[in-house]
């Protein structure tokens, strides 16, 4: 079995196991994962972006050697290598748990509990839920879903279809850490410049894709690609920008404007000006677009491997 075979039936399992089973309650890899980044961190803290990048470099280099030899284990058998980039794939996307979790506080917030909504947000985004009302909150998480769509699975199929299970565990390493140390807060402004910077390079092919395929599969392809066009380039995230501006006019909604982080108020451009205010119902219209990039995305990686395997065969 060819390794385009190996990547498509075991990443195709993986997210069907994910679809199903969701994440581990206890033990998850990426937490593992984070744990040891954190022990790294205290061993090589310094306010310098040397140390930043070593600490980058050491994290990073890991999770993908860790996926070389895993997957240099099994190669001699078809079924294990199936088995390997199953299990990789289920450990590195969050499909079902964004899912979830977005859902639980749009039912809080159909049954009017806008404060169980606010109390449930943080398991979602890094947004300060007190600063939200219900319209806020609504939004912030058709926003998560889209931007975790790309972050949490798209963006890891893609390595996985370019490198295999240690494109896999290389990208969810990286995203991880940006998310630990790529934050503009005092103590990681520095150190964690390279992990950001790291981020946004491994996450720049995965956020056009989901784009694209948002714009295909939404409700309103022309609008998602008028949104994508004028609005993106303005937001601050290089990936986000494109991610979130096509969600938004395939919706049919309009994101961005003013929110908080941290006790930091940040002013966002409007994305898809033209849109109605998000409201609760969208946010299960978010998730199933969402659930289809995903799927779409899969596709996607298995075909371009299948034609590069015709282009160099």
């Amino acid at each position: 079995m060819g390794a385009d075979r190996v990547f498509a039936y075991g990443a195709a399992a993986g997210l069907l196991g994910d679809l199903l089973l969701g994440d581990p309650r206890r033990g998850h890899p990426v937490a593992a994962f984070g744990r040891a980044a954190a022990a790294v961190e205290r061993v090589l803290w310094r306010d310098h972006r040397g140390a930043g990048a070593v600490h980058t470099a050491v994290c990073v280099g890991g999770a993908v050697a860790l996926g070389g030899l895993a997957a240099r284990c099994v190669r001699s058998s078809p079924a294990a290598s199936v088995a390997m980039t199953a299990v990789a794939t289920w450990a590195v996307v969050g499909g079902t748990s964004l899912a979830r979790e977005a859902r639980t506080i749009g039912r809080a917030l159909e049954a009017g509990d806008v404060d169980a909504a606010r109390e449930r947000l943080p398991h979602l985004c890094g947004r300060d839920p007190q600063a939200l009302d219900a319209d806020g909150i609504a939004r912030a998480v058709v926003e998560s879903v889209a931007e975790n769509t790309s972050d949490a699975v798209v963006g890891a199929l893609v390595w996985g279809a370019v490198a295999g299970v240690p494109g896999l565990l290389g990208f969810r390493a990286v995203n991880t850490l940006d998310a630990m140390v790529g934050h503009k807060s005092p103590r990681h402004l520095r150190y964690g410049w390279a992990s950001a910077r790291l981020d946004d390079v491994a996450g720049w092919p995965g956020a056009r894709l989901t784009a694209v395929l948002a714009a295909l599969s939404g409700p309103d392809p022309l609008g998602a690609v008028r949104a994508w066009r004028a609005d993106a380039a303005k937001h601050p995230s290089p990936n986000a920008g494109p991610v979130e501006a096509s969600f938004a006019g395939a919706l049919g909604v309009r994101l961005g404007g003013t929110l908080s982080y941290g006790g930091r108020v940040e002013h966002r451009p409007v994305l898809n000006g033209g849109g109605r205010a998000v409201a609760v119902s969208d946010i299960d219209r978010a998730v199933r677009l969402s659930r289809r990039v995903g799927w779409l995305a899969l596709g996607a990686g298995a075909a371009a491997r299948l034609v590069r395997k015709g282009r160099t065969s």
